[in-house]
């Protein structure tokens, strides 16, 4: 308002003085980048650059483009669709959450488009899932329509009540006419959707279209893909541009967000892919109040990533090359929120100094170089604590990369200490180095050290490390599973089963996909399934001792263990390990029990 009175003063000031002529750019109309600025500044962040299509795929890109700052897809006579073509958002899905874009349509009173939202992919591409709708005709525009599901949910100009046996009640709202005299035909018009839990809004050009409160837990969805539409039909054209969003908090469920690391070792071993999805899957498919989403090979490059997160976890390679590194101020102003923040095996260990001052005052706890120690060993955790995040877990003993002798709060104040064990002498009497051993690890011989703690932070938020994890294999150990999967339910804020998040066993087969690397042609898949199998037995105590051989490539990434093979079991000894030009073998040996 007051830029407008200011524009009315100086054209009045000028006029009388005979420049009323003259244009003033100060006082023009606000532009894009204005526009910009003030969803930014109400929380939505732009998810189209409005130069590319960065961000955005369809199986067939000859239908889309980038027209003038808007995403452009086009049929011709030349150029038909034989079939709906869709444009996803490849960045990440949608849970509860707010969209606002600008669209135009042209063409035949048959050109129809929509707004995929909370969708899903099919095996023939096609998006199937809520619908915003967009038509030239308007008989659809503003409607709430389910692609390929229950079909029309609500009317331009409905509210409807979806049962959760389906049985569907509608009331009239306002006019439907009256909202479509309200449109900008073959112009530009505003859409805004809003989801948040069930509760589903439409709105063009600020007034509200439809409303659907869906109950019918079998058929709608609280997540999935964001795509735009372009449909089948005769020649037209839909334009879409200024797309923006904001994530809402959710309204039915606590949200963790799992930041996977890159690719890193080999086969089986940190594989940081592959084990945050699986974690998700099994969050996913047990504990309806949690929703779990992945973000793949390093940093978020979605903006929203962790807008409506109630806690984040982390798996990636930590020390310099932690994702954290860069982001350190960002995730700094979550956790004064109280978001919650886990740490798992590498992802542990920050530089000293600054970063690792943050992620001590976060998580409670963190490998400090020179100080921490990394050894392979067979850690027996004989008794568990009292606590949330070990509901259901009974003790148990198990081989991985335990981390131990971690730089804790002082006096370990809100620090309870999760898992803790004795490990063998061997484990401390390596040289001194950053990772290896130290004299004060060298003090403590005979003496428990905890490689998993829970912290809780003067604020209200929660904090978990966990040193294990090195071994994919492992997350098919039930009592080492349930442990971490406990954690992660704890730091949302959410409540813990009294049992434990129950989750079935993964497979063998389950372990291998979403792996970063190939199979080696040597790898003994009856040997691992018998390994497997074994732990869980519940029945008896069983041991298992397995030796095998891997060809590595000369790339290996093995800086972390200071060029030499670590002690994989209590009985093994030390080998140099030497890089080369060609390809060289190590041999791997564990042992691994259940009680």
């Amino acid at each position: 308002m007051c830029k407008i009175y200011s524009c009315l003063i100086r054209i009045t000031l000028l006029g009388l003085l005979g420049f009323v002529g003259l244009q003033f750019p100060a006082c023009a109309k606000s532009g894009p980048a204005e526009d910009a600025g003030e969803a930014k500044a109400s929380g939505f962040k732009p998810i189209f650059d409005g130069r590319t299509l960065d961000g955005w795929k369809a199986p067939d890109m000859s239908y889309w483009s980038v027209e003038n700052g808007a995403v452009t897809a086009q049929t011709t006579q030349q150029h038909p669709a034989k079939a709906n073509q869709f444009l996803l958002w490849q960045l990440a899905e949608l849970d509860d959450f707010e969209l606002k874009l600008k669209y135009r349509i042209t063409g035949t009173q048959k050109a129809n488009s929509g707004i995929q939202f909370r969708s899903r992919v099919r095996e023939d591409d096609h998006v199937v899932g809520y619908q915003a709708d967009i038509d030239l005709a308007g008989k659809w525009t503003g409607a709430l329509y389910e692609e390929q599901g229950r079909r029309l949910l609500a009317q331009r100009g409905q509210k409807t009540i979806i049962q959760p046996d389906g049985k569907m009640t509608s009331t009239v709202i306002t006019d439907p006419q009256i909202l479509w005299d309200n449109l900008k035909k073959d112009d530009w018009n505003d859409y805004h959707i809003i989801a948040q839990g069930g509760h589903i809004i439409l709105k063009i050009n600020g007034k509200v279209t439809s409303e659907v409160i869906d109950n019918q837990q079998q058929h709608r969805r609280l997540s999935g893909v964001l795509a735009l539409q372009l449909h089948v039909g005769p020649p037209m054209k839909v334009q879409f541009k200024d797309i923006v969003l904001k994530r809402l908090k959710m309204s039915e469920r606590k949200k963790i967000v799992l930041v996977a690391g890159p690719p890193s070792h080999r086969y089986g071993t940190h594989e940081h892919n592959a084990g945050c999805l699986l974690l998700a899957k099994l969050l996913n498919e047990n504990i309806p109040n949690i929703y779990a989403a992945v973000y793949r090979n390093g940093w978020p490059a979605d903006p929203t990533a962790f807008d409506n997160a109630d806690a984040i976890a982390i798996y990636c390679d930590g020390g310099d090359r932690h994702v954290l590194m860069p982001h350190l101020k960002q995730i700094d102003e979550l956790m004064s929120k109280g978001v919650g923040l886990a740490c798992i095996h590498y992802a542990v260990e920050i530089p000293k100094g600054r970063p690792g001052n943050y992620l001590l005052n976060w998580l409670g706890g963190y490998f400090e170089t020179f100080w921490s120690v990394n050894p392979h060993w067979l850690a027996d955790f004989k008794r568990l604590p009292d606590h949330p995040i070990t509901r259901g877990v009974k003790p148990f003993a198990i081989n991985d990369e335990w981390y131990y002798h971690m730089r804790f709060a002082r006096d370990m104040q809100g620090v309870t200490p999760i898992l803790s064990a004795v490990p063998p002498d061997s484990t401390r009497q390596r040289n001194d180095g950053a990772h290896s051993s130290n004299p004060h690890v060298r003090d403590r011989m005979g003496m428990a050290e905890h490689v998993a703690w829970a912290y809780q932070r003067p604020n209200g938020g929660r904090g978990f490390g966990f040193t294990g994890a090195h071994w994919h294999w492992n997350w098919a150990h039930s009592d080492f599973r349930k442990l971490v999967l406990n954690a992660l339910v704890w730091i949302t804020g959410a409540d813990v089963p009294p049992d434990g998040v129950p989750s079935k066993t993964p497979t063998l087969e389950q372990l291998q996909e979403n792996q970063d690397y190939q199979k080696p042609d040597n790898w003994e898949s009856e040997k691992f399934q018998q390994m497997l199998e074994q732990w869980n037995r519940s029945s008896q105590s069983v041991s298992f001792d397995f030796t095998s051989s891997f060809d590595i490539p000369s790339s290996f990434p093995f800086t972390h263990h200071n060029k030499k093979y670590e002690c994989y079991s209590p009985r093994c000894r030390m080998t140099p390990y030497f890089r080369s030009t060609t390809r060289s073998a190590f041999r791997l040996t564990w042992s691994s029990f259940t009680l």
